[in-house]
């Protein structure tokens, strides 16, 4: 049925309109009581499938990725359709526009997207006041949201810890985490961002501006990770590795969108991008060992590939691109099946300790 809709009606609109049109929707909806309710009574995945990550419980392993709800419009809506996290954002210091339309485009036959966006926002002054309408209700204090934070694209370089640092400051307090994002290539220079050199200092800066928020707000301490590129090296990858270590960061999203195609500006994500995700993830796994998050998000379109990022290391799971060609069903059926897999690990590991004793 979904597949019919796509193809008759939101192939044939601009993406970005077909984009907020569903979205409108899905807000629309997360919005009424007891419709809601009912929605979520079928789509949310069955509780066997909870994780405890990070302090705090998880109703699912997978989640949606940073992109989709840019300024936490669409929280209750999204959780309503089976995602067990959403994160939010990129949110940016101060409101930005983005770039110039058009800067979403299909590619059909790799049921992939590319995107220029340009980290279009409200800013961290606008999404944290929604946040802290959304943690002032008991429903909204349950639900598990992750922010996702970026440079301002007129801010320098050389100020960027500081830019970081305002968005942490002003958003720490009504995160499950935060996420340092680096790795977009749609601004200028934000990959630059990425090296050693000039990681340290931002991840530095927001880890005190939020511990600093936090403290004021009397929270707990929210765990920091970082999101970083396909498009690096394995030396590079090898490298921030080390760095969330020594900073003792509490893990890694892997991977952003790609450049390397020849389709245009902006970064494609889908199927594409599965493999090197795959492969990233497998890396930053063997070299942090088993105790920080690995995110793993980058072309999730079927169960089967939420459960090989899983198999090669991720602790969580991500997806974007595939709600848009797959529907409404797609996280719930995803959640369903991880639920599947964990029960099937909890029955061997009850088995093997029966057995061992």
């Amino acid at each position: 049925m979904y597949r019919l809709l796509f193809d008759l009606v939101f192939r044939r609109m601009d993406p970005e309109h077909a984009h907020e049109v569903a979205f409108g929707l899905i807000r629309g909806v997360g919005r009424v009581p007891v419709l809601r309710d009912v929605i979520a009574g079928v789509m949310t995945p069955p509780a066997s499938g909870s994780v405890r990550v990070l302090g705090r419980g998880f109703p699912s392993r997978f989640g949606v990725a940073a992109g989709f709800d840019k300024d936490a419009r669409g929280v209750e809506g999204l959780t309503m359709l089976g995602f067990g996290f959403v994160e939010v954002g990129t949110v940016t210091a101060h409101p930005q526009p983005g770039n110039e339309p058009p800067r979403l485009w299909r590619v059909l036959d790799d049921r992939a997207l590319r995107n220029r966006m340009g980290f279009n926002n409200q800013g961290s002054a606008a999404v944290a006041e929604r946040l802290a309408e959304l943690r002032s209700t008991r429903r909204g204090r349950r639900l598990v949201v992750g922010v996702n934070i970026g440079k301002t694209k007129v801010t320098p370089a050389e100020q960027a810890p500081d830019d970081y640092a305002i968005s942490a400051g002003r958003l720490a307090p009504f995160a499950d985490y935060l996420v340092v994002n680096v790795s977009s290539p749609n601004t200028p220079g934000l990959r630059d961002l990425q090296s050693v050199a000039a990681l340290r200092p931002i991840l530095q800066a927001t880890r005190a501006a939020a511990d600093e928020a936090t403290a004021r707000a009397g929270r707990p301490d929210v765990p920091l990770l970082v999101k970083i590129a396909p498009d690096l090296s394995d030396d590079d990858v090898d490298a921030v590795a080390e760095l969330a270590a020594e900073l003792g960061l509490d893990g890694v999203v892997a991977v952003n969108t790609t450049i390397a195609h020849d389709l245009g500006p902006g970064g494609l994500s889908g199927p594409p991008v599965l493999e090197r995700g795959l492969d990233v993830v497998a890396r930053l796994r063997n070299r942090l060992g088993p105790d920080p998050v690995i995110i793993g998000v980058g072309g999730v379109s079927t169960p089967a590939d939420a459960l090989e990022y899983l198999a090669v290391g991720a602790t969580l799971v991500q997806g974007y691109t595939g709600f848009i060609y797959r529907g409404p069903f797609w996280a719930a059926r995803i959640g369903r099946a991880l639920a599947r897999d964990r029960g099937a690990e909890t029955s061997t590991s009850e088995t093997a300790t029966s057995g061992a004793a």
